[in-house]
């Protein structure tokens, strides 16, 4: 009878151990296929990437680097630009435009235009494959301007008198605290005008036009999105999901695929980065630098 009784608690402590074993190995099994799901779904998956260019537009360095990485990223099957700018400066734009070229031959880009997409702002644009703004939106405003003030009247009312001694007639002009003179301001006119050839040369090729045309276009006005359709400024009338829409129909990009905004490292020193977070980036990475050609449309300085 002892016997028995041995064999029974023998039998129930080996069903235990068992049951034991047999719950510990699900508990594993689970446990790696959570852990081989979370690895997968850490992986980078395809995505089309989000560039958004707000407000003045200046010679980012840290945006350029960002996009010459996407450029080579094989994750990303495409970029969309969204574009919300009077313009910025003139060589703000153009690197801007080249880094978008660059990112264009390897994959789609389509700009997206807001607001406003004029001056700096629509050369951007220019860097894509497909313009699409809404009938609202302003762009165009093909132009360059350099701007500067003269204070010699003020300065003679207060009894000052400025003195420059330069190397030649030419140095530093135009120059505030001196009368610009008709050879300074043909020299700036002369810088003026080619620079604005340069955009000009952009646009015919970009949107392929002749030399004639696009001068007609590019007097410096801006034109909604209805007119700048109408004029071959843009490609079409729309938003984002017009975007997504062109991307699927003609190069093959699944409208299904995820949105990932482009993340730019900034590089900046320990007090820039807390006066920027006090005061607002505008202060530093975002600030218009008036010493310069700029090509803006109704600046508006926050």
């Amino acid at each position: 009878m002892a016997l028995d009784v041995d064999r029974y608690f023998d039998r129930r402590r080996l069903t235990r151990a068992l049951r034991f074993w047999r719950v510990a190995a699900i508990v594993a099994a689970v446990a790696f296929v959570a852990a081989l799901a979370a690895r997968f779904d850490s992986l980078p998956r395809a995505s089309v990437a989000l560039l958004e260019v707000h407000g003045i537009i200046f010679d980012d360095t840290d945006r350029i680097d960002a996009l010459d990485d996407l450029a080579d990223d094989q994750h990303i099957k495409a970029l969309i630009v969204h574009i919300d700018s009077p313009g910025g400066t003139v060589v703000g734009g153009e690197n801007l435009y080249l880094a978008l070229r660059r990112v264009a031959e390897k994959k789609p880009v389509v700009a997206v235009m807001a607001e406003l997409a004029t001056s700096a702002g629509y050369m951007v644009a220019l860097g894509t494959d497909h313009l699409v703004a809404r009938q609202g939106t302003v762009t165009g405003s093909v132009g360059v301007l350099m701007q500067t003030a003269e204070f010699t009247g003020l300065l003679e009312k207060l009894g000052i008198t400025a003195d420059t001694i330069k190397s030649s007639p030419l140095k530093a002009t135009p120059n505030p605290l001196e009368k610009l003179t008709p050879q300074g301001r043909a020299a700036a006119e002369d810088v003026v005008q080619d620079m604005y050839a340069m955009f000009v040369d952009m646009v015919a090729e970009r949107r392929g036009m002749d030399r004639e045309r696009t001068l007609k276009l590019a007097d410096g006005r801006v034109y909604t999105g209805r007119q700048a359709i109408a004029n071959g400024l843009i490609d079409e009338i729309g938003g984002e999901r017009e975007a997504r829409a062109w991307l699927e129909n003609t190069r093959n990009i699944d409208v299904r695929l995820p949105i990932s905004v482009v993340e730019i490292r900034r590089q900046t020193g320990f007090l820039e980065g807390l006066l920027e977070d006090m005061l607002g980036k505008a202060m530093f990475s975002e600030r218009l630098r008036l010493d310069g050609l700029i090509s803006l449309w109704h600046p508006q300085l926050h």
